[in-house]
């Protein structure tokens, strides 16, 4: 991943959670457990999160693996995982975090059983790449889970067009003091792979046998759930 998304995403670690919550209205919150529920996690699960930044996902996961599972968040950006720690602990849920980068995992073959990674695979230089790793270091019959935000059509995407090209920058801004970051953000979101075209990528990594896709918000985010060969 490129030294200029690793330092914008550094820039905005401290504020991260405060503009995510005030920019999403807190529906990131429905996003993850939508997420955790439907990537079929049970108790006694291993589960590694990529792109975990401040580690909410991974946590949902170890809310629902228990202590009998393990969870492992994992990010190229070593500040954005800085308050992941204390959170853990204060929520008594252990979980593990490393810096790794998606597209090169230091981990063996199918050691988890689930493998995430939300808002960050738009991220990485090659995306097929990174699901790849995924896929390797998960089971066979394992699970690749991705939150990504999508593009919302209609009269409604039409809004929500607006409060990305305008809205978010300027509260993003006022809230991290780098605006530029989230202008790249919506920009990449608004011509990233979605619906269809995202998983024909997961299946285009010959490790995937299938996927789907479910709209949430109209659109405006996408989870993908493909199965591990």
């Amino acid at each position: 991943m490129s030294k200029e998304v690793k330092d914008m995403f550094a820039s905005i670690a401290p504020k991260y959670d405060t503009a995510n919550s005030i920019l999403s209205l807190g529906i990131h919150h429905v996003w993850r457990n939508k997420t955790v529920e439907l990537s079929g996690a049970k108790k006694g699960y291993r589960v590694l999160d990529c792109a975990t930044g401040t580690g909410d996902l991974a946590l949902a996961f170890k809310n629902t693996v228990g202590d009998s599972g393990y969870v492992l968040g994992t990010d190229f950006c070593t500040e954005m995982m800085e308050t992941a720690p204390a959170k853990s602990a204060k929520k008594r849920l252990h979980v593990d975090f490393e810096v790794a980068d998606a597209m090169n995992l230091q981990y063996d073959d199918d050691s988890f059983d689930i493998a995430s990674i939300s808002f960050g695979i738009r991220n990485v230089d090659n995306p097929i790449i990174a699901l790849s790793e995924m896929a390797r270091v998960v089971k066979s019959g394992g699970t690749i889970v991705v939150l990504e935000f999508g593009q919302p059509n209609g009269l409604f995407g039409s809004f929500y067009s607006w409060y990305s090209t305008y809205i978010i920058p300027y509260i993003g801004g006022i809230l991290t003091g780098n605006a530029d970051a989230y202008r790249y953000l919506p920009k990449t979101a608004a011509i990233f792979p979605c619906r269809e075209e995202f998983t024909d990528l997961m299946l285009k990594t010959g490790s995937i046998e299938s996927a789907t896709f479910y709209s949430l918000t109209f659109g405006i985010a996408f989870l993908y759930i493909g199965k591990v060969k």
